[in-house]
């Protein structure tokens, strides 16, 4: 007898029972969207929950080569054997070693992919005109970020939250993805991310509602929506807490010396909803705080 078919209506059957996407889905896909090699330590300890617990996986696209840093690499001279504060000899240095030192990083959390746009860092500024009207190829990050959307279908896009005392080329980085997502077809959208860090118990720090000069900032809420928190526990006996791996993060950027003083800082990794997003992101945002709570690492077994 031929059970092929009979296996055919059987399988349509389970279909039946659950959708297609409950059979196939895997974890969260993350595209992460920031200015400077370090940025991604705003969202380490969600990125390696994602991709060590709800197997999902993340890729980067660094806007800028970040040879701005220079300034702050006076501890990392000794490391390297280049005279790294020196601006023409930082600047020349510094995106190979930042590089290198991102997916060195990158390897903690999970990071599966990296695209350099290698756009110039001009150091630091609080004003995001200037490299996105005269500096950056804006055009060509946009088009990439939409390319990679296309090839990937990716559900969540991270991005820093633009707030106006924010690095300049923050704010940049995060208003190009906006455009980029803005662009692409509202059901091949995926829902884009403001993420900001706090050490307080507040879950608020400010209300943000959007640059008033950039409207694709807009916020569907003043404040954050969700949050993960990196001390919550697990391991033996419960003395491990996912501050650990952003602390192995910090410590990979070694040229940049300020970055360091942030190790043990941020106990919250704050999710805030964008206007573009429209209905669906709040509810697609707490969705995946909550998978990340309901998560857990493996216990220690002990042997027998």
């Amino acid at each position: 007898m031929n059970i092929f078919p009979i296996l055919i209506r059987l399988s349509l059957l389970l279909i039946g029972c659950q959708s297609i996407v409950q059979l196939f889905a895997n974890g969260p896909k993350i595209l992460i969207v920031t200015a400077h090699p370090d940025d991604e330590t705003a969202f380490a300890a969600t990125i390696f929950k994602i991709t060590h617990d709800l197997n999902g996986f993340a890729d980067i696209l660094l806007v800028t080569n970040g040879e701005g840093g220079y300034k702050y690499s006076t501890l990392a001279e000794d490391i390297y054997g280049k005279e790294l504060t020196d601006e023409q000899s930082g600047r020349k240095a510094l995106p190979t070693i930042r590089k290198k030192e991102l997916m060195s990083g990158g390897a903690y959390i999970g990071l599966r992919d990296y695209h350099f746009m290698d756009q110039q860092d001009t150091g630091y500024t609080l004003n995001a005109d200037s490299v996105l009207n005269i500096v950056w190829d804006t055009a060509t990050v946009i088009q990439r970020i939409r390319d990679l959307q296309s090839r990937h279908s990716y559900d969540f896009i991270f991005t820093l939250l633009p707030v106006i005392s924010t690095h300049g080329h923050h704010k940049a980085a995060t208003i190009l993805a906006l455009r980029a997502v803005k662009g692409m077809p509202e059901m091949k959208r995926p829902i884009i991310v403001g993420c900001s860090v706090t050490d307080s118990t507040k879950v608020i720090p400010e209300p943000f509602l959007g640059l008033t000069t950039y409207p694709e900032t807009l916020m569907n809420e003043q404040s954050p929506i969700d949050h993960f928190n990196r001390l919550t526990p697990f391991g033996f006996q419960q003395k491990l807490n996912y501050q650990i791996i952003v602390n192995w993060l910090i410590a990979e950027h070694k040229s940049q010396g300020a970055m360091q003083l942030a190790m043990g800082k941020g106990q919250f990794e704050q999710f805030w909803n964008y206007a573009l997003n429209g209905k669906s992101g709040v509810e697609k945002i707490l969705e995946l705080a909550e998978s990340l709570r309901k998560s857990s690492r493996k216990e220690f077994q002990q042997k027998k």
